[in-house]
């Protein structure tokens, strides 16, 4: 059995979908970080970075959700959640899975980790004034080239779907209006009724409350 670490509101909910989405057998362990669980000597040894998700495997330990989510894709073939028979195809999966975690989650973070890039409180409100900015122009380049339709990487739901799922679900939060991103929105509303999404959503509310 796989276990999960996670905590809500993070990008830990793309794995924990796609997980579902395999029909692998697993169980989710939720981290509490307003009680700063993520760095206890417990999880720590799990993971050292103090960060979800984290993923514990039968060889190991797999950390950072891009490599999650391949790594679920290609242990659960049948559930063909990514196009694995075409190495240019899944490179391009991968290439979206990394914009989502190198650019658009770093941009997403300067509203509230500031502290990760600089030290004055001067530089921490700067950061905060250019997180609308840079999610909405990141969201632009999404909905307006690397989106496909009616899923990211066309007619064919994959991990990427998921993955766009946890970050556009940042939007609200970071002001950035989702009038301006029709096919966004649409994707979203598609994911929300899928069976896994709900699951998922459902049993992360029900432990957080």
């Amino acid at each position: 059995m796989y276990k999960l670490y996670y905590a809500p509101g993070t990008c830990a909910l793309a794995s924990h979908i796609a997980l579902e989405e395999a029909g692998a057998d697993y169980s989710a362990v939720r981290l509490d970080f307003k009680a700063n669980q993520q760095q206890s000597q417990e999880y720590l040894k799990v993971n050292p970075k103090g960060r979800v998700p984290a993923l514990v495997t039968d060889q190991g330990v797999l950390t950072e959700t891009p490599a999650i989510l391949a790594y679920v894709a290609q242990t659960f073939p049948k559930a063909k959640l990514a196009p694995l028979g075409d190495a240019f195809a899944f490179a391009q999966a991968q290439a979206f899975n990394s914009y989502l975690c190198a650019t658009v989650h770093v941009a997403h973070a300067h509203k509230g980790r500031g502290y990760r890039w600089a030290s004055e409180e001067s530089s921490f409100a700067d950061m905060k004034r250019t997180v609308t900015k840079s999610m909405a122009g990141a969201f632009e380049l999404i909905e307006n080239g690397m989106l496909k339709g009616p899923w990211v990487m066309g007619d064919q739901y994959t991990v990427c779907d998921a993955y766009l799922y946890t970050v556009a679900l940042w939007l609200e939060g970071d002001s950035v209006d989702l009038k301006t991103l029709p096919r966004v929105a649409d994707h979203m509303k598609r994911m929300s009724e899928r069976p896994a999404v709900k699951k998922v959503i459902g049993e992360q509310q029900a432990k957080a409350a």
